[in-house]
């Protein structure tokens, strides 16, 4: 089975010159059909920048300086503009974090909907995935302007339009973070069958790692632009093997015990300019090795099957390297 999603030695940066930002660095990952793939770590990790590139939708003037994306055999950054448009109407879907701002606020959602997808689907069919998100108030939704609309209705059209499309990959960013508990876990339940049942490429980018946990099959762990951990879930969140991975998770609210104060992780995400000639992590890393993780770029490391961790040192089951 080929790869619904490619990505091939991938880095990106912000700005020119001295000034620049790496983004990106380097980045090596592939999602297949029907696979519901996690993407987590700080903000500023290159979450969201791994996201937009998938769809050639960064800022004007913003393009890799090295590698490629490969969504459904198409090279996204190498593509006329007529193929990428197409690519984003059928095949490539985003649920973006911020929903309103995703919507034409000139349009009614309605035709916001029936834009979505060619040719347009059945009202029947319409209806049936609009009360799954939520919006059974048919008639007053598909007739209101976005501005009308509050967060979490304008989060859950943006999820109907992405579903009644039936893509091939879709890209949910923070998808649910306007919407109650309860509506959350629908919606993620939601958007798990419907990738297994459509052999829809599903990717969570989130901060909530319990969802995480609960939803997705594989986990992509991120830090400074680059993947430092990657593999299925289960093996990854319970034995995590790079030192970030175990910080990120050490840190999760909700595993505290009562009166207990969760562990921090000393220091911030630092900006680099080029490609790290070390281990991004290792100014944070109680494990680091000055000899060594100071000094050299660390290279993927098989740790079981499918499984892989960027460290020198990765840890073992006890937590120790």
């Amino acid at each position: 089975m080929s790869a619904q999603v490619k990505i091939e030695g991938l880095s990106l940066a912000y700005g020119a010159g001295e000034t620049a930002v790496l983004a990106l660095d380097r980045i090596t990952l592939t999602s297949d059909r029907g696979q519901v793939l996690g993407l987590v770590g700080e903000s500023g990790s290159g979450k969201s920048t791994l996201g937009f590139a998938l769809g050639r939708l960064l800022p004007q003037g913003v393009r890799p300086t090295e590698g490629r994306v490969e969504i459904c055999g198409l090279d996204v950054w190498n593509a006329e503009i007529r193929a990428l448009r197409a690519l984003r109407r059928k095949r490539l879907r985003f649920i973006f974090q911020d929903p309103v701002s995703s919507l034409d606020p000139t349009r009614r959602i309605g035709r916001q909907i029936a834009e979505a997808v060619d040719p347009v689907a059945d009202r029947a069919a319409l209806l049936s995935i609009m009360d799954e998100v939520g919006l059974h108030d048919h008639d007053r939704v598909l007739s209101a302007w976005p501005h009308q609309l509050s967060g979490g209705m304008a989060q859950r059209v943006a999820i109907a339009i992405a579903l009644i499309a039936e893509p091939d990959v879709i890209v949910a960013d923070e998808a649910t973070s306007a919407l109650d508990a309860s509506v959350r876990a629908r919606i993620l339940a939601l958007l798990r069958e419907r990738a297994k049942a459509r052999g829809i490429t599903l990717w969570l980018l989130s901060h909530d790692l319990h969802a995480v946990r609960r939803y997705c099959d594989r986990v992509a762990v991120m830090y400074a632009g680059r993947i430092v951990e990657e593999g299925p879930l289960p093996a990854v969140f319970d034995a995590p093997a790079h030192p970030y991975t175990a910080a990120l998770l050490a840190a999760t609210p909700g595993l505290e015990r009562p009166g207990e104060t969760l562990p921090t992780i000393p220091g911030t995400v630092k900006p680099h300019r080029r490609a790290a000639v070390d281990c991004a992590f290792a100014a944070r890393c109680a494990h680091a090795r000055p000899d060594r993780c100071r000094t050299e770029r660390p290279e993927p490391l098989s740790v079981g099957t499918g499984r892989s961790v960027l460290c020198h040192f990765p840890l073992l089951k006890q937590g120790t390297p």
